[in-house]
Parts: C-alpha cells; sequence; structure tokens
C-alpha cells in the first residue's frame, strides 16, 4: 500500500496547502499505519516536512531508510541539462536523502524557468520551453548512473511519447504515473504498460474531490465518484466505504494506488484492502463508468505540441 499525502498539479495560487505540522504528522500517520511508499515532488513545495517525518521515524526505530520506498519527480521548469541535477539535489537537500528510489519526469511538456516560480506566466499565458522530453530523459538516465536515484520514470506519458523513448532511449520508463480511476480507466494505456513491463501508478484514484471549487470543469469533472450510486451499492455489498472500494479496484488490476490524506482515521481505513475481494461483475461495472474524465489537465500548455492529453 502507497501513500501519498499532497498533490496538486494546477497553476494556480490558491492550490490548498496543509499547514507544515499537519504535513508532517499526516506522513508520520501513514508512516505508523505501515505505508511504506510516500510519493512526493519538487513542486509540492513539502519535501522538507517529509523529511522531519522520515527522520523522526528512523530516529526513533520504527523503520530504516531501506525500509522506504520515497518517489519525488523534476518539474517542468528544470528540464534544462544544467538545471535536472539541480533539481534532484534539492529534492534530496530538503528530504535529507541520499538517494531516492524513485525519480520521475512530472510532465513532457517544459516550463521556461524564471527564478523559483513554478508555473512561469507573461500576459496570462503559461511560458513554455521547447526542449525535447527525449533529451530530459536522457539527463535522467546520467541521474541514475550516478547512483542518486536508483529508478527512473515518468508522470502524464502518453502511449506515442513512451513509445519514442523506448525507441530512441538506452534505458526504459520503470514506471509511468497517471491519472486513473473508474472515470478514466484507460484500458489502452494499461494493456500497452503492461505489455512493456512498464509499472503503473494511479494517482488522483479518488477523483480529486479535495481541489478547490474554482478547479472543477463542471459536469466532466470526476469530484464525485465517491458520491456514484454504482460506488456505494458496490461499497454496502462488501461492507466497505466507497474509497476503499476504488483502492482496490486498481490493486486487483496489479497497480500501485496513491490514495491522499491528512486524516488518522482515513488513513488507516485506506489501508484495509487486502481482506476482501472485488467480484468480475464489481470490475466490469467500475469500467463501466468511464467517461474520460480528468482531474488534472494543466490546460495552460495544451497547444503545446508535446502536450500528452489529446
Amino acid at each position: 500500500m502507497v501513500y501519498e499525502w499532497y498533490r496538486s498539479s494546477y497553476p494556480s495560487k490558491k492550490s490548498p496547502h496543509l499547514p507544515r505540522t499537519s504535513v508532517q504528522g499526516a506522513v508520520e500517520a501513514a508512516i505508523a499505519a505501515g505505508y511504506r511508499h510516500i510519493d512526493t515532488a519538487h513542486n509540492y513545495k513539502n519535501e522538507v516536512d517529509i523529511g522531519k517525518a522520515l527522520r523522526s521515524k528512523i530516529q526513533q526505530g520504527v523503520i530504516r531508510r531501506q525500509d522506504m520506498f520515497i518517489v519525488s519527480k523534476l518539474w517542468c521548469t528544470h528540464h534544462a541539462p544544467e538545471d535536472i541535477p539541480e533539481c534532484l539535489n534539492k529534492s534530496l537537500n530538503d528530504l535529507q536523502l541520499d538517494y531516492l528510489d524513485l525519480y520521475l519526469v512530472h510532465f513532457p511538456v517544459g516550463l521556461k524557468k524564471m527564478g523559483d516560480d513554478l508555473f512561469p506566466k507573461k500576459d496570462g499565458k503559461m511560458l513554455t520551453s521547447d526542449i525535447d522530453y527525449v533529451d530530459v530523459w536522457r539527463g535522467m538516465e546520467a541521474l541514475q548512473a550516478s547512483g542518486k536515484v536508483k529508478s527512473i520514470g515518468v508522470s502524464n506519458f502518453s502511449i506515442l511519447q513512451l513509445e519514442r523513448l523506448l525507441a530512441l532511449c538506452r534505458l526504459p520508463p520503470a514506471v509511468n504515473q497517471i491519472e486513473l480511476h473508474p472515470y478514466l480507466v484507460q484500458t489502452e494505456m494499461i494493456e500497452f504498460c503492461k505489455s512493456k513491463s512498464i509499472a503503473l501508478t494511479a494517482y488522483s484514484p479518488f477523483g480529486s474531490p479535495q481541489r478547490p471549487p474554482e478547479m472543477f470543469r463542471g459536469v466532466l469533472d470526476p469530484h464525485k465518484l465517491l458520491e456514484d450510486p454504482v460506488v456505494a451499492d458496490i461499497a454496502k455489498k462488501h461492507r466497505r466505504s466507497p474509497a476503499q472500494v476504488l483502492l482496490r479496484y486498481h490493486v486487483q488490476q496489479g497497480i500501485a494506488v496513491i490514495p491522499k490524506s491528512d486524516k488518522p482515521h482515513r488513513i488507516l481505513e485506506n489501508t484495509k484492502i487486502f481482506d476482501f475481494s472485488l467480484t468480475e461483475e464489481d470490475m466490469r461495472a467500475l469500467r463501466g463508468l468511464d467517461r474520460g474524465w480528468r482531474a488534472c489537465m494543466l490546460e495552460g500548455v495544451k497547444s503545446h505540441p508535446y502536450y500528452p492529453f489529446v
């Protein structure tokens, strides 16, 4: 079982960040509940507090470093060759770690580097770069060779983009981390990655309902997935919560899933998914909800040729 304590892929300064004490406390609660995979990223701006949580639990003797699987991501403003190791080193320093277990290219589209601005804009438009994600990947290969990351992968890459990496680069991506849930089933992507031995990690498994209302996209937004009658009926049948059903849906397909919560009782509840199974009928019903609805679009760069959601 894996745990993602915070996710925001939206270019808004109104994105809700947990208070620092809540971040550290949530990660410590997750570790205490048995989570060993922690997912974060440069642009989440909370690696310092995750580092404190990890250090605290290591000093308490609850975990050893080798027990944990720590994932971070290269942000879009750091796609230039000289910026790739800089971004990694910042994450390592903040996390108080010597290495990462997995490092991902967060998004295939690069953004111009303008100071510390995560979403640089001019006249209201996002400032993108023309750096090829293939060249970014070669920089990631160098990081793995350095020993500072054990494995490398990507996030939000399309099948065509994965095919291009496989054709042109030395190392295949170990992982593609993508949005997955019954409203966005992505059967073709699942089958492709399985055929190429690329592991999948599902983010926003609940449709990202905790985003601020201004980030919802009307009737096409999956934020009410937890309230869907089909999910509710399956949950009632198994005497489980809708969240547990949605998590089990991924685990039963062999897909790692990273739920987000800062509430200790939810963190613990989300681990209780290994003592029941969904029937094939349940799985068909959940897949039948597919409507291609995404929570995470990064629409400010959708005109870029490397935009993956087309």
